[in-house]
């Protein structure tokens, strides 16, 4: 359909088609505005690679390449009809068009006819080769540059841009690919202005844009359109003083080109560009672009200098031209058929029969692409990726306008970033886009400064700033106004004075009071006159929280802050019992029950082997409760002998360290600390509860009692001052009150009869509001953490807030003695149990092991018990005996077994040895003398 609408205004009368040149010609048409720098400097480069190719027969084996010119003179209608006649004319390749608007048209005649269209100049970096394949950029296109311009915002620091562009295709494609860019480097466009697209524009136009823009926070300046429009803005700027210190231009290639081909035209509008900066396309240095340079002036006769465009129009033919070359030598041939989708649309006087198809478009078209050679522009090969064929290594000079001309301060490429160094240099390297690896020389910017712009001011050109300050009523420490004048003091200003001075510009500001001065100011309200514009700023006892930080930005906290619980306490009086509060209830248990264990495993453990461990029952128990205690004084005497009751002696000695030692720590405290009491412990108290909370008149407690810990609001009390929480708290209209750390700290220098309770249940801070995205909020931030570091917000905060009064006290007892509970030993009585149970378990195993060893499996015949019990009986009779006894009464055994193996009176000796052995390890026929030594 686009292909008919396309022919549908081609209206030719004559009914045959124009011969252009004979069958030994091959026909290239290129279409550019003539009257344009490039335009006139491409067809003078385009005729000498015509002339260069022709004079060299190997190049097309007796072939004459043809290159027919067409002027569409800023007209898309005109660059319409010229491409009709090439497509006429069997015409197997296009250079141009020259904008990127008639490539969108172009291109999709193209597509239909095969024929491929080759722009050095249309390079919108929308025109994908998806939905173009026949198109071919031969230039780095806007992607590339819009690339090279964000990476130079992001290098000198700036966050912000204003784009001012030609409002056709290239135009608007390419600030939307800058905004991309910058997007991705943290930046962004604050405000795009479009202007008319050449040759229409006019300096009303662009004036009246103008002043839009000069209202503006960002003062850096992309210029993105053509030579005519750019210089056109340029003088205009100029005349609105937009041309002085303080703002920076950027400027895309078309400044370069006019810069390289047009030096007078330049020199006449130094005024005008003088700190701009520009970029160039990047072409090394070679023999043959020397050579080429050189017969440029014969080749122009003066009339327009050489630009790097020149040199890709060369290289452009050349690509044609080998690709013919390559393309012939294929065995191909080139030949042209009729596109059936035009038959039957020949109706009337339009010849549409005389539009025919390339038949080898396509393979032409792929030969095209894989050119591989060096050309005057440096190395031309493409990308083969079909999402992407842009030329490899793509590169740009910086340029920046000084008095007399330019100079160069760096490269951009896209293989190693920002650089002094030529990007040929840096291609035998690794790439590294690290921001330690980037950059660039002195520049000297708009009004002859060098140093570097902040790249913004205030709105309205740089108006005094109007901040907003709280017109407190109460605690007036941190702001207040003079009575009786607009002159705010306090804290919170000293602080904002403070690092206003550690900026490298000044701030002009006004301060308005907002508050009736009846009672503290809502501030969510305050903060909110900041999003809407009737604050630049807000500044004074502002809390950082999440609500607020969705609309407005937030400096650097210069104040820590969160929420705490304020409540009467009273003092604690000593009694005979205070020895007993370092421990829980429960902790007392324990630790008596552990004495107990511990010392009865000890004994187990070493009853068998140890003799003071050893005797009657009643001595024992005494030995085990004497030796248990006396542990905890590390003053038991009796040593332990076995392994296994070392170990775990060890163990509990370590516990017991442990344990008397944190008794100790918190009986001092207890004894020597004022110890204050409260039914309030903390937020959880209050939430638990049905009493009612005062909060702070304006603060956002209210929002978050109600919001997050879903508090009903009929339990709130709302108070303005320290004088009414003191009142109310003493005469129980409210329990508790819940207010910001640094009021309660104030509030409490001077009321000792309040403490806080439990801990700070949020954590933020308090800074200075500013719109979104404001970059003084930034510096604002890096100022304050300056005045951090070098110890200046300390001392400020001691002025104002340090009180001497009881607050030392009030800091001291604003907890409860904490009592220490069993949690906080829990890992250590597990470890000193398990050790135990372990010790107990080897030494079961190794009694079992000998009991088997030493006694009969058989239990005396004569016996009337059951052979469990009786087994049982002889085990408890083996684990009570002592180890050396046993052992000994084993080797008598051992030697009457062996006598009796000999022969020697074996019944006798038999009986009387089992009546001996039964007679020694039962306890009821020993009467007891087991338990002896």
């Amino acid at each position: 359909m686009n292909l008919v609408l396309l022919v549908s205004i081609f209206i030719l009368c004559t009914g045959t088609s124009l011969e252009g040149a004979l069958r030994s010609n091959v026909s290239v048409g290129a279409i550019f505005s003539f009257s344009t720098i490039n335009g006139q400097v491409s067809k003078i480069a385009m005729k000498a690679a015509e002339d260069d190719i022709n004079s060299d027969p190997r190049i097309l084996g007796g072939r004459k390449l043809f290159i027919k010119f067409h002027d569409s003179n800023f007209s898309g209608f005109l660059s319409i009809m010229g491409a009709l006649q090439f497509m006429e004319t069997d015409t197997i390749a296009i250079i141009g068009p020259q904008s990127a608007v008639m490539a969108h048209v172009l291109s999709h005649l193209a597509n239909e006819l095969h024929v491929p269209l080759l722009s050095f100049t249309a390079l919108d970096p929308t025109l994908s080769p998806l939905q173009y394949p026949f198109f071919v950029q031969t230039a780095p296109n806007d992607e590339f540059q819009m690339t090279a311009i964000a990476e130079m915002v992001s290098y000198y620091g700036w966050a912000e841009v204003v784009a001012i562009y030609s409002d056709d295709d290239q135009g608007r494609n390419g600030v939307i690919t800058l905004g991309d860019k910058l997007a991705e480097r943290r930046c962004k466009i604050s405000y795009k202005s479009a202007l008319p697209p050449d040759p229409i524009g006019n300096e009303t136009d662009v004036t009246n844009e103008l002043v839009k823009v000069r209202m503006m926070e960002s003062r850096v300046i992309v210029l993105h359109t053509f030579s005519k429009t750019g210089l056109m803005v340029f003088d205009m700027a100029r005349r609105l003083g937009m041309m002085d210190s303080g703002y920076v231009w950027i400027a895309t290639t078309w400044l370069s080109t006019v810069l390289d081909s047009k030096p007078l035209l330049a020199s006449n509008k130094s005024n005008s560009i003088k700190g701009a900066l520009t970029l160039r396309p990047h072409t090394p240095d070679s023999k043959r672009k020397k050579d080429f340079m050189l017969r440029w002036n014969k080749l122009s006769n003066g009339s327009i200098e050489l630009n790097p465009y020149g040199l890709y129009a060369y290289d452009t033919v050349w690509i044609i031209a080998r690709a013919i070359k390559l393309f012939l030598d294929q065995g191909n041939t080139i030949s042209f058929s009729n596109d059936s989708n035009l038959i039957g649309l020949g109706g009337g006087t339009l010849n549409l029969g005389a539009l025919s198809v390339f038949d080898g478009g396509n393979q032409f078209l792929k030969n095209i692409l894989q050119t591989n050679m060096t050309g005057l522009s440096g190395p031309i090969q493409f990308n083969q990726e079909i999402q992407d064929r842009s030329l490899l290594l793509p590169s740009f000079d910086i340029i920046n306008v000084v008095e007399h001309g330019y100079q160069q301060i760096g490269y951009w490429s896209n293989y190693s970033g920002l650089s002094v160094v030529s990007p040929e240099t840096l291609y035998g390297k690794p790439p590294n886009r690290s921001s330690s690896n980037q950059h660039l020389n002195d520049v000297v910017w708009p009004g002859g400064v060098t140093a570097k712009p902040r790249g913004w001011v205030f709105p309205d050109n740089g108006r005094k700033l109007r901040i907003g300050v709280p017109n407190r009523v109460s605690y007036r420490d941190f702001v207040y106004k003079v009575n009786g004048s607009d002159i705010v003091h306090g804290y919170c200003i000293d602080v904002f004075h403070a690092a206003l001075n550690f900026l490298p510009y000044s701030v002009p500001h006004t301060f308005i009071p907002y508050g009736d001065g009846h009672q503290n100011p809502n501030y969510n309200e305050l903060v909110y006159k900041v999003t809407t514009g009737d604050f630049d700023a807000a500044v004074g006892d502002i809390a950082i929280v999440t609500n607020r930080t969705r609309t407005i930005d937030f400096t650097q906290p210069y104040i820590e802050s969160g929420l705490v619980v304020v409540a009467p306490v009273k003092k604690l009086n000593k009694n005979a019992w205070a020895f007993l509060q370092p421990f829980t209830p429960l902790m007392w248990a324990v630790t008596a029950i552990f004495f107990l264990v511990v010392g009865a495993v000890v004994w187990i453990l070493e009853h068998r082997i140890n003799d003071e461990f050893r005797g009657p029952p009643k001595r024992q128990i005494v030995t085990v409760l004497w030796f248990t205690f006396s542990t905890m004084f590390f003053a038991h005497r009796e040593n332990t002998v076995s392994t296994l009751g070392r170990i775990v002696l060890i163990i509990w000695l370590f516990v017991v360290l442990i344990i008397t030692s944190s008794y100790t720590a918190s009986l001092t405290s207890i004894l020597t600390v004022q110890q204050l009491s409260s039914p309030i412990k903390g937020i959880d108290t209050l939430m638990t509860s049905n009493d009612r909370i005062g909060y702070q008149v304006g603060s956002f407690a209210e929002n978050y009692l109600i919001e997050e810990l879903s508090i009903p609001k009929s339990r709130l009390v709302a108070l303005g001052s320290p004088e009414e929480y003191s009142l109310a708290l003493l005469n129980g209209t409210v329990a508790a009150v819940v207010d910001e750390r640094p009021y309660v700290d104030l509030f409490l220098s001077d009321h000792c009869q309040f403490s806080i309770r439990g801990v700070e249940f949020t954590k933020s801070g308090w800074g200075f509001a500013f719109p979104r995205d404001s970059p003084l909020a930034i510096d604002m931030s890096t100022a304050i953490l300056t005045l951090s570091e070098n110890g200046e917000l300390q001392k400020i905060h001691d002025k104002w807030l340090l009180k001497k009064s009881c607050s030392s006290d009030s800091e001291s007892s604003q907890v409860d003695s904490e009592q220490l509970h069993i949690e906080s030993f829990l890992g250590l009585f597990l470890i000193c149990g398990i050790a135990s149970f372990l010790a107990l378990f080897i030494y079961f195993c190794l009694m079992v092991r000998q009991f088997k060893r030493y006694t009969p499996e058989d239990p005396d015949p004569s016996t009337p018990r059951s052979f469990p019990t009786a087994r049982l009986q002889t085990f408890l009779s083996f684990a009570d005996e002592k180890v050396e006894r046993i052992k000994s009464k084993s080797k008598r055994k051992r030697e009457e077994m062996s006598i009796r193996s000999n022969g020697f009176g074996k019944e006798t000796e038999s009986r009387n040895g089992s009546d001996r052995i039964q007679r020694d390890i039962s306890p009821e026929r020993n009467n007891g003398d087991s338990w002896r030594d």
